[in-house]
């Protein structure tokens, strides 16, 4: 009788222990899915690069820090629940237990359907078959492991006093998992240095893209190619002097002039954009803007711009290369 009455007095603590342990194991368990999703899109490479079956790093990274960070706040919640179970301050009956748990089975049921609903889409929108079946296994695991577990927990006869081989198990073998992905995802994500200088060269290309518009406009004015950059601050007016620059080195970017309707546009880069794994997986890039690392020169031709040939060839440089 003590014991309920312990129970129920301490029931919005309980409370707030099995719904922060809820809200760790849903970040903690995409963050294992989503790791392991683009494991498998790095390695396995679909030819049809639909967007789904693409290797993410943004997404990666947002896995790890999941992990990271919701990993111990929910296995220190579920040692409080269940050293106060043991205890028997948490009674095995008790309402707040009951219901909370059935609702992350609720919920656990939800996040199930919603994977299945992904795999099954990926699957009829034509993903590779080995990547689909991979991501079945992961998905199928993952909310198996986590509904057997709640639903043995809460139908479990013996609570207060009980030492649960089964119950040790579970959180073991969960966290030996959750570590081994975090592991793995360390060795296949990109540095935070080589994430920086890709997105410094997307900003370098950014302007590289700015000045080639001007430059298209003034040869579409002028019917012919500025003589250098000084010429095009002068007649387009609403370029700030940034966008001429390196956005790193503060240095000009280098304008050449190679024949009557070509011309390069010089700078550093810190990375190559030639490999998508080595550009992050997905890159917006035009065909004439991949780069190597270190001093590149990238070639441009200018064109009038109703020429239906240069609106064709737009559209090719809009094209996401991988």
């Amino acid at each position: 009788m003590d014991q309920e009455i312990k129970s129920v007095n301490n029931a919005a603590k309980f409370a707030f222990y099995y719904v922060l342990s809820l809200v760790a194991l849903i970040f903690m368990s995409f963050g294992v899915g989503i790791t392991l999703f683009q494991i498998i899109n790095k390695f396995i490479v679909d030819v049809i690069n639909e967007f789904s079956a693409t290797y993410d790093p943004d997404s990666l990274k947002f896995a790890i820090s999941a992990l990271l960070i919701s990993s111990p706040i929910f296995y220190v919640t579920m040692r409080e629940i269940h050293k106060n179970l043991f205890s028997g301050v948490l009674a095995k009956n008790s309402e707040v237990r009951k219901w909370l748990s059935y609702f992350i089975l609720l919920v656990s049921s939800v996040v199930m359907i919603d994977w299945f609903i992904y795999v099954v889409n990926s699957f009829l929108g034509g993903e590779l078959t080995l990547k689909i079946g991979l991501k079945a296994l992961v998905a199928i695991a993952i909310n198996a492991g986590i509904f057997s577990f709640y639903l043995y927990d809460i139908k479990r006869d013996e609570v207060a006093g009980a030492k649960n081989k089964v119950i040790r198990i579970y959180l073991y073998a969960s966290l030996v998992i959750v570590v081994t992905v975090f592991i793995s995802a360390l060795f296949v994500v990109e540095s935070p240095t080589e994430t920086r200088n890709r997105k410094i060269d997307e900003r370098v290309l950014n302007n590289i893209n700015m000045i080639e518009n001007a430059i298209t406009m003034h040869y579409d004015e002028f019917e012919k190619l500025p003589e250098n950059l000084e010429e095009i601050k002068k007649t387009e007016g609403y370029m700030p002097e940034e966008n001429f620059q390196n956005p790193l080195s503060k240095k000009a970017i280098e304008y050449k002039v190679t024949g009557e309707q070509e011309y390069e546009l010089c700078t550093d880069y810190l990375a190559s954009n030639r490999n998508p794994e080595e550009n992050g997986g997905r890159y917006m890039v035009g065909i004439e803007s991949l780069h190597d690392a270190g001093y590149q020169c990238l070639k441009k031709r200018a064109r009038n711009m109703n020429d239906a040939k240069f609106l064709d060839d737009k559209i090719m440089e809009a094209e996401i290369v991988q």
